[in-house]
């Protein structure tokens, strides 16, 4: 199909002006020049914190993963407790610790949890607001109050018992020897601290935050609980034809029509074919609009063969070329330069960059890539260098949307310029996104986060939320 984008009506194309699609795929390129940043790893516990404990009742042995208490318990309050040297980690899905019960001592009053930073340091854990506990000489659970609740069995001298948080579904769990004992709802927000409390002569505990291979096996948990969230997501009914609509709908807006022919010819010769409904809610008029063009285009820029498109718009579509310092010529004329350094062709790249980019130098929004892709020239290896994104494939893909996007915006039935930014496809993953964020911002930041990119690119299920 080959639509002339001179029907375009002039109304449409002023509007378009006021209204430069160009300029989102110029941020885009702006935003890729960062992506290899890595987000910043939380800080885990690493020891006991000798600092804030109830240092007359314990001792805490020089490596600080030991402690035991040397004194005799007169009172309720003469507990020996302590906390881990930094709060439990809170984004990602599930944070586990273990004790090993070395000696239980004369009353094996043991307990093992969470407690905040506030938590009064002569208390077991779960005897106050803000904490939870297990405790090992009756196996009851404490929540915040001074009186427990049934929970598991009492631990003793050469048990191993752990600790965790579940922030998927917002639960406590504790463990005794490599096996869940139970859990109990997570209703304290805020940074929690990794507690242990010793409270009978002679009890001596082992801590271990993960220096050494837990008893309980955290991996097949994390697994299990992942398991859980993606079949409460395959039992969400959906129409048969949904995804295959979505999918369909992407391929044409970006004009990947050879694809499209494929994939609709493969949907037919399903069982039963798969036909798409006119109630999905998009006029597929719309992304339909200069297929066989924007296809063209795409392959051209994909391949590096930048003259060529720009020939083809001049030809087809020249408004969108007719202003020489637009963004959309920003961006190809910086993607011939990159070309012409990819190829080792450096005299001609310089002559290119007076003629073309020395336009851009000076403008706002600009000029930062202009110096980025000059930047290329200074390196023997520029793919190895902090400009080498620009030698990507994915620095063409930017182009050839932005390509793509300018062509749709020609269509005279276009009310809404965002429509030709993102497919439908892309949109749901945005709101996909948005509601993840929201529900970990309703959880009090807590939980694992959701990235999209490293979803796909894991290849794994996107069940993050």
């Amino acid at each position: 199909m080959s639509i002339n984008s001179n029907n375009s009506n002039n109304s449409n194309n002023n509007n378009i002006k006021n209204q430069d699609p160009g300029l989102y795929f110029l941020e885009l390129a702006r935003a890729s020049s960062s992506t290899g940043v890595e987000e910043e790893e939380e800080e885990a516990p690493t020891e006991l914190n000798t600092i804030n404990s109830s240092g007359g009742f314990l001792v805490v042995s020089p490596d600080k993963l030991s402690v035991k208490y040397t004194s005799v318990n007169l009172h309720g309050h003469d507990v020996g407790v302590v906390q881990a040297n930094k709060p439990a980690p809170v984004k990602r899905l599930v944070y586990y610790f273990e004790i090993y019960v070395k000696d239980a001592g004369a009353k094996g009053q043991i307990g093992i949890g969470f407690t905040n930073e506030t938590f009064k340091m002569r208390r077991q854990p779960g005897w106050e607001a803000n904490s939870c506990g297990y405790h090992g000489d009756d196996g009851l659970l404490y929540h915040g109050a001074g009186k427990g609740e049934a929970f598991g069995p009492t631990f003793t001298s050469n048990d191993t018992v752990g600790g965790g948080i579940n922030y998927a579904s917002e639960e406590f769990f504790f463990t005794k020897n490599g096996a869940v004992v139970g859990a109990v709802h997570k209703d304290i927000k805020g940074p929690l601290f990794p507690t242990i409390a010793v409270h009978s002569q002679n009890e001596e505990v082992l801590v271990n935050f993960g220096q050494k291979k837990f008893a309980f096996d955290v991996k097949e948990y994390e697994a299990q609980e992942r398991m859980k969230q993606q079949m409460t997501i395959e039992k969400i009914s959906l129409p048969p034809n949904a995804s295959y609509g979505l999918v369909r709908s992407y391929l044409l807006h970006y004009g990947y029509e050879d694809t499209l022919n494929s994939f609709e010819l493969a949907g037919k010769s399903t069982v039963p074919p798969i036909f798409i409904a006119q109630e999905n809610g998009f006029d597929e008029q719309d992304i339909v609009y200069a297929l066989n063009q924007r296809k063209t285009l795409r392959q051209l820029i994909r391949n590096g063969e930048i003259d060529a498109a720009f020939d083809k718009l001049r030809n087809w579509h020249p408004w969108i070329v007719q202003d020489d310092k637009s963004s959309t010529c920003f961006l190809l004329h910086c993607q011939k330069f990159i070309e012409l350094v990819r190829v080792g062709a450096l005299e001609e790249a310089v002559k290119y960059g007076r003629m073309e980019l020395a336009k851009f130098f000076g403008l706002a929004g600009f000029e930062y890539l202009v110096q980025d892709c000059v930047a290329l020239l200074a390196y023997e290896k520029p793919q190895e260098s902090s400009v080498g994104y620009l030698l990507e494939d994915s620095q063409r893909e930017i182009v050839a949307d932005t390509v793509n996007a300018m062509i749709l915006s020609t269509n005279p039935n276009v009310k809404d310029l965002h429509c030709c930014l993102h497919s439908y496809l892309e949109r749901l993953l945005r709101q996909l996104i948005a509601c993840c964020l929201e529900r970990r911002s309703m959880n009090g930041d807590q939980g694992e986060a959701f990235h999209l990119h490293r979803v796909l690119n894991s290849g794994t299920h996107a069940t993050g939320c």
